[in-house]
C-alpha cells in the first residue's frame, strides 16, 4: 500500500524499447507487416533527419507504413518482443515499498501503447503504461495519431503524474537508452531527480547521472538504493539476496569520450579559407 506522506513517495518511470527490452519494437513490427529492417531504418532516419516529428516516433507518421499496420499487428508484436528479465519482480518490489518509501512504476514509450501493454501484460498495470495512441478506422487501419509519447511528450506525461501523485520534482527516477529520452532526462536533472541510462550510447550516457548495463531490469535498483536511499553496497547485496537474487558481478567504470587529433592538423585546418 502506498504511503500518503509525499516525502516517502517517488515516481519511477521507464522507457520501453531497448530499456525493458533487447530490441526495438519497430523492427519487429516492420518484419511482421512485410517491411524489411533495412527499409525500416532508411525511413526512420530520413524522417528524423528532416525533423518532421519528435524523435522516437518517426515511422508512425509514414503513410505507407501506417497503411499496412492494424491493431492486431501491434498486439502480436507485444507478444513477440524479447523482454529483459525480472520486470515483474522490479514492479512488485517498488510497489511494495523499500525502507518505507513507495515507488509508483510507470512506462513512458514512443512505441504504440498496444504493443507495450501486450508485452507487459500481467507485469505492469495497463493504466501505468503510456505510449503513442491512435484513432482507428472501422477496418482496423490506423486513421490518425492522437498522442505521441516521445521527446517533450514524455515530459508532459511525467509532469501530469507529479501533480496527480503529489510528488516533488526531485522524487523522480527515470531510465532510458536513447535519443527520445534526452528531453525528459534533462528536465529531471534540472529538478534534482535521478536519471539512469541503460545504454552506453553517448546520447544519454553523458546526460544520465548513472549508467547501468545488465540483462536484468532489476539492476536499476542498485543506483536507486545508492542515490535515493543512501544505502551502502553490502546492504544492497543483502536486499537482492532477500529477494531471491544474487549480484554476481558489479563493476563501476567511468567512461570518458574524447576526440584527439594532432595540434598541427588543427592549426592547418584553421588557416584554410574558402
Amino acid at each position: 500500500m502506498a504511503d500518503n506522506n509525499p516525502l516517502k513517495r517517488y515516481i519511477f518511470a521507464s522507457d520501453f524499447d531497448q530499456t525493458l527490452t533487447f530490441n526495438d519494437s519497430g523492427y519487429v513490427l516492420a518484419e511482421l507487416v512485410g517491411i524489411g529492417t533495412e527499409e525500416f531504418e532508411r525511413k526512420s532516419k530520413g524522417m528524423a533527419k528532416i525533423n518532421l516529428v519528435q524523435q522516437g516516433a518517426e515511422l508512425l507518421h509514414d503513410p505507407e507504413f501506417r497503411a499496412k499496420v492494424r491493431k492486431e499487428h501491434l498486439r502480436e508484436v507485444g507478444k513477440r518482443i524479447r523482454l529483459k528479465s525480472d520486470i515483474k519482480l522490479l514492479y512488485q518490489l517498488l510497489d511494495a515499498g523499500i525502507d518505507g518509501n513507495h515507488f509508483d512504476f510507470y512506462v513512458l514509450s514512443a512505441a504504440p501503447v498496444e504493443i507495450v501493454r501486450s508485452a507487459l501484460e500481467d507485469m505492469v498495470p495497463p493504466d501505468h503504461i503510456y505510449g503513442t495512441e491512435f484513432r482507428y478506422k472501422d477496418t482496423g487501419e490506423i486513421d490518425t495519431i492522437v498522442r505521441a509519447t516521445a521527446g517533450y511528450g514524455k515530459v508532459a506525461v511525467l509532469d501530469n503524474l507529479l501533480v496527480e501523485k503529489v510528488a516533488g520534482p526531485d522524487h523522480v527516477v527515470y531510465t532510458g537508452d536513447g535519443s527520445s529520452d534526452i528531453h525528459v532526462m534533462l528536465h529531471i536533472n534540472s529538478r534534482d531527480g535521478l536519471t539512469i541510462a541503460v545504454s552506453e550510447s553517448r546520447n544519454v550516457s553523458q546526460i544520465a547521472k548513472r549508467t547501468v548495463l545488465s540483462t536484468s531490469a532489476l539492476a536499476v535498483l542498485a543506483p536507486i538504493l545508492e542515490e535515493v536511499l543512501g544505502w551502502e553496497r553490502y546492504r544492497i547485496r543483502s536486499f537482492f539476496e532477500a529477494s531471491g537474487m544474487l549480484i554476481q558481478e558489479w563493476e563501476r567504470v567511468r567512461t570518458d569520450w574524447l576526440t584527439v587529433r594532432p595540434a598541427a592538423e588543427s592549426t592547418a585546418t584553421e588557416g584554410v579559407t574558402a
